[in-house]
């Protein structure tokens, strides 16, 4: 018999998730980057507060859509070339004007790493601004993708022709893993950059749990088999944390997934749009939540002991 699940609860979080279609070729070419930017631009108009609120919305962008160093503090060359108005100061505030008063923007984007006047790595981020382009807080990847963010050996690899799929011959290196970004009345964020949501028991800070998940990624990669893979494991991470995930891509799926694990609202591949609502309300912690991966060691246990038990009653 077919149970369907609960209805989720409905919170006061507004949000608006960004699917900008945006094809694999153009993330990486610098003719396009300004384009990419007006579509991102074009599904975040601004937005007034709600009557009687004090505060915006959340505004969700995919991984790799935006090209912009946002941090300060790099070697102008490097803002030269990827930077608008080679300025990240002046960069920020004009996304800051266009999500909307109060508003806050969670977007996909590249830190980093500066020694001696050069960038000795990079780190696949999310970062956090404010409708004035204030800076307040981010993440970095902590599980990255072999030979698709950095190259192995690369001092052997390299010289024989291997290279990584990302565009660049900087590596990107790990983040310090889980962390809970505090929005104030737009709730505690988890952030999750693209594949890192398959690692189970791994997903949130365990000492700071949040109100949501978000899962930003480029899913362009992976052609037709991936997204839809990829979709199922944010909806397992959903129903093991009882905690709602956002899923923005560049190119699908983008989704609205409960803490039930049920999609509630969705973009499929290569169309391109938003999705605005309200974030579904967390459940209380899950029992996986609270014992995290001790919990599949321990029913393991159980079952190893049953077999067990079960062939001894045989052979007697």
């Amino acid at each position: 018999m077919y149970l369907p699940a609960p209805a989720a609860r409905q919170g006061t979080v507004r949000f608006t998730l960004v699917q900008p279609d945006l094809p694999q070729d153009q993330l990486s070419n610098p003719l396009y980057w300004e384009a990419n930017f007006v579509r991102l631009a074009q599904l975040s108009p601004a937005r007034a507060p709600a009557p009687g609120a004090s505060f915006g919305r959340l505004v969700l962008w995919p991984e790799s859509g935006l090209v912009d160093y946002l941090r300060p503090g790099y070697p102008q060359r490097y803002y030269d070339r990827t930077t608008s108005f080679g300025d990240p100061k002046l960069a920020r505030e004009r996304i800051g004007r266009l999500i909307g008063t109060g508003s806050v923007l969670l977007t996909g984007a590249v830190d980093l790493e500066i020694e001696d006047d050069r960038a000795a790595g990079a780190y696949n981020a999310v970062t956090a601004l404010d409708s004035s382009g204030g800076i307040l807080g981010g993440y970095r990847k902590a599980h990255l993708v072999p030979y698709g963010e950095y190259l192995p050996m690369r001092p052997l690899l390299e010289p024989i022709g291997l290279s990584r799929l990302v565009a660049g011959s900087i590596d990107f290196i790990p983040g310090p893993g889980p962390q809970t970004l505090d929005l104030g009345p737009l709730g505690k964020a988890g952030i999750q950059v693209c594949y890192e949501i398959v690692f189970s028991g791994e997903v949130v800070d365990r000492h700071n749990r949040p109100d949501y998940i978000f899962n930003p990624s480029n899913d362009g990669w992976f052609g037709n088999f991936g997204p839809p893979q990829h979709l199922a494991q944010a909806r397992m991470r959903a129903i093991e944390e009882g905690l709602p995930v956002l899923r923005a891509t560049t190119t699908g799926i983008s989704a609205v997934i409960d803490p039930h694990g049920v999609v509630r609202r969705h973009f499929a591949q290569m169309r391109g749009g938003r999705i605005d609502g309200t974030i579904p309300q967390a459940e209380p912690p899950t029992l996986f939540a609270r014992l995290g991966d001790w919990l599949p060691l321990a029913w393991a246990l159980l079952a190893n002991a049953a077999a067990l038990i079960a062939s001894r009653r045989t052979a007697r």
